[in-house]
């Protein structure tokens, strides 16, 4: 009887499977670690991977990871090509997106977009920001009317390590990109921790990466609910790839090991204080 059960369990279990909705995200083929990156076997890596699965885990449904170049990406969003988009944000590509009906979800990941110069830079000011290295595709926000002006020179990178080899060889007085992603690419793929670092007094962008749909707004609301309802679990997925370090206005600009040490600082002192 119980090897019985055990099978219609099974075949339960597989008749669910089989039965789940499958949905398509369409995803960037871009390098873009620790948030994701497409490995070697065209597979999407990284802590939107592991966010999406563990969504889909707990909401019996699948998803299908479409990766797919940036440009490509809205155009197969608003033709109806894929189910989602990510990441997105209601405040990108708008003359495109007009006419179209787009939902979003609740903020995923928070984000910094800004300039990384050498240390002995930072706190110059924007006067003394004469050449900014950016990614091409990119709009360096807060800078286009000085670019547009002649006061900054834009120097163009086809992608980010370029845009570091620029900054670092002084070829640019500071380089425009994500700041988690760029401050990770220096300090784990060319391992120069600290060559570089973010300069908070000079214009940046804040905001958030979220998931986009058309057609499929009901999972928007279930996804919402799952950020809620796994809110440790989401927490410890970007503790542990560190998608939101440094970006906490206490340490903005500090560079890594500095920001550790305060924390330990802290600690110390909250600790000494407990009655």
């Amino acid at each position: 009887m119980r090897l019985k059960a055990f099978c219609w369990a099974c075949v339960a279990a597989l008749s669910t499977q089989a039965s789940a909705q499958t949905y398509v995200v369409g995803v960037e083929k871009l390098e873009f670690s620790p948030h994701y990156s497409i490995d070697s076997q065209g597979q999407y890596r990284g802590f939107a991977r592991e966010l999406f699965d563990l969504f889909a885990a707990s909401s019996g449904v699948q998803l299908e990871y479409r990766v797919l170049p940036v440009d490509a990406l809205l155009p197969a969003l608003l033709s109806g090509s894929v189910d989602f988009k990510y990441p997105d944000n209601p405040n990108w590509a708008k003359k495109r997106k007009a006419g179209h009906e787009l939902r979003y979800s609740q903020p995923v990941v928070e984000y910094v977009d800004g300039v990384l110069v050498a240390p002995e830079r930072v706190g110059k000011g924007i006067d003394n920001l004469k050449r900014l290295a950016v990614v091409d595709g990119w709009t360096p926000r807060g800078y286009e009317s000085r670019i547009a002006d002649g006061q900054i020179w834009r120097v163009p990178s086809e992608e980010l390590p370029r845009m570091i080899r620029q900054t670092l060889k002084n070829e640019a007085d500071g380089g425009y990109f994500n700041v988690v992603v760029a401050t990770y690419y220096l300090d784990n793929i060319r391992a120069r921790p600290g060559a570089l670092v973010f300069d908070p007094s000079l214009p940046y962008t804040r905001g958030d990466f979220q998931l986009s749909s058309v057609k499929r707004p009901e999972l928007l609301d279930r996804f919402d609910h799952f950020l809620v309802e796994h809110a440790a679990e989401v927490a410890a997925l970007k503790a542990r790839h560190g998608v939101e370090t440094r970006l906490d206005s206490r340490y903005m600009g500090v560079e890594q090991w500095k920001v550790e040490y305060l924390q330990r600082q802290e600690k110390r002192h909250a600790a000494s204080a407990a009655p």
